[in-house]
């Protein structure tokens, strides 16, 4: 573990949106522990200057304190061949209609493509206008995926399989992904965003052996947040779903972690034993599916205020509000009521 960190009773004064999340970075004294939620702006993600309005109009509704960007899911899948059905509706996300990947040629098809065409060039002028259009000293994370988590997306199950029949044509799509990814990050480093929010949504023990991600998983992974983590200050790796392998990733170059921690190990106190990286966490929200029906175990739509602030609470508790920054596993639901969201801000206050 590094230096002790100073306790959350020993609050600073006043401090900003930046000087916030920065000290909780740093694990160093806070006013209050930073807070904010994100959830699919499927009516607004199809236009760059609406989904950047949507966002600060988010973020300032209920004085979050930073803004993890929220392009559409399927983003990075576009320009290489998925057919996607859009609805531009406020609780349909985007699906896919074709997957990109048919066969083990369509894997030796894929190309690297400059990401300032087409829909990563949309996300591009995203990263643009929400620079423009945010409050001061507000942080700003773009959401970047995995190459595995893209191709995943592009090949759907069958990747699985084919990771041990053609390896040789799913490295050559993932090294294509890859360069097209590094090219993204460059252009919205340039745009002037905080850092990123790099999902991994595939690293999990009961999908890859350790030998397999570390080798279609870690060793691309690496070469993205390698070419910004000296770049950019505030730098999220999330680990999606359950029996994650969570230390490796935490070994990453990244100062900050975000998982689903009210719902898989570590929890907040057993990941603060493990690593003395920031952790993004706490507020409980996960999506899965049952009989192909999407659901949310989500406080912030089913709980009541009185819930939220426990839990809050309780999340601040179990680090002593050390290095802390709130915010869900997932996505929130779209659904969730106003005044659920408004509690989960004032809970930081008391």
């Amino acid at each position: 573990m590094a230096n002790p960190m100073i306790s959350y009773t020993e609050r600073s004064p006043f401090m900003n949106r930046e000087e916030r999340v920065r000290a909780a970075l740093a694990g160093k004294e806070v006013d209050r522990v930073p807070v904010a939620a994100w959830m699919h702006l499927s009516a607004f993600d199809q236009d760059p200057i609406s989904l950047a309005e949507a966002e600060v109009d988010l973020t300032e509704k209920y004085d979050f304190d930073y803004i993890k960007m929220m392009p559409f899911g399927l983003y990075s899948t576009q320009d290489f061949g998925n057919q996607i059905t859009i609805y531009c509706d406020a609780h349909k996300e985007p699906i896919v209609k074709k997957f990109a990947i048919q066969s083990e040629a369509d894997y030796d098809a894929v190309r690297a493509i400059p990401a300032l065409q087409g829909t990563y060039g949309k996300q591009i002028e995203f990263a643009r206008e929400l620079v423009k259009r945010r409050k001061a000293g507000t942080p700003i994370i773009q959401t970047i995926f995995s190459p595995f988590s893209t191709l995943k997306k592009m090949a759907g199950d069958r990747l699985l399989e084919d990771i041990k029949t053609v390896p040789k044509a799913v490295h050559h799509a993932l090294a294509a992904i890859t360069a097209t990814t590094l090219d993204f990050v460059s252009y919205n480093t340039d745009a002037g965003v905080d850092g990123f929010f790099f999902a991994t949504q595939n690293a999990v023990r009961t999908m890859l052996t350790p030998t397999e991600f570390q080798e279609f998983g870690a060793f691309y992974d690496l070469q993205v947040i390698r070419s910004y983590a000296k770049k950019t200050w505030f730098n999220v790796a999330h680990i999606h779903g359950e029996d994650i392998y969570f230390q490796e990733i935490a070994d990453y170059p990244i100062n900050c972690i975000n998982w689903h921690d009210r719902h898989t190990f570590p929890s907040l106190a057993e990941a603060r034993a493990l690593t003395d990286k920031c952790l993004l966490a706490g507020i409980k929200s996960a999506p899965y599916f049952v009989d192909g029906v999407l659901k949310y175990d989500d406080i912030i739509l089913d709980g009541t205020p009185a819930e939220i602030t426990a839990h809050v609470k309780d999340a601040i508790a179990q680090v002593d509000g050390k290095g802390l920054i709130l915010g869900p596993g997932c996505v929130v639901n779209p659904s969730a009521p106003e005044e659920n969201l408004m509690a989960l801000r004032k809970a930081v206050e008391q």
